[in-house]
């Protein structure tokens, strides 16, 4: 396995995850902000 592509693989994984994140987050801020109105 060439350490180079598990990097990339691993980096993708990170990626993956923060943009889950964010989305996730973005969502519950929107729901409690419409919820407080």
């Amino acid at each position: 396995m060439d350490l180079l592509a598990l990097e990339i693989f691993f980096l993708g994984l990170l990626g993956l995850a923060s943009v889950g994140i964010v989305f996730v987050s973005g969502v519950v801020v929107k729901n409690l902000y419409r919820g407080q109105r």
